[in-house]
């Protein structure tokens, strides 16, 4: 369960990231409202998730799909540039995190 935790953990946080950049520095109410119960709700599932994960794996898994999915989210729906530079940082990204995840039971 706590892998189904997880994922909803990061999944929460990348809502909450995509609503704050709608909510143009907090001028735009409903998407900060929506941010700030996100990152609540990431939060709560991610503490719920280190119960049964270990936190340098959750904690890595939770911060590298985050990145990975808010990149891409920029680059779909916000217009933020691409480059290859940015796929080969990803890629490192998750070596590292499938690297981490090996080391451990």
């Amino acid at each position: 369960m706590g892998w189904a935790y997880l994922a909803g953990a990061i999944l929460c946080e990348v809502f909450a990231t995509s609503m704050m950049k709608l909510s143009n520095g907090f001028t735009q109410i409903i998407p900060a409202v929506l941010m700030f119960a996100g990152y609540a709700a990431s939060f709560t599932l991610l503490a719920f998730a280190l119960k049964t994960v270990e936190v340098s794996v959750a904690y890595a898994i939770w911060s590298a799909l985050g990145i990975i999915l808010i990149t891409i989210i920029g680059i779909i729906y916000f217009s933020e540039s691409f480059s290859y530079a940015k796929v080969f940082s990803i890629i490192l990204i998750l070596a590292g995190v499938v690297s981490l995840k090996l080391c451990t039971n």
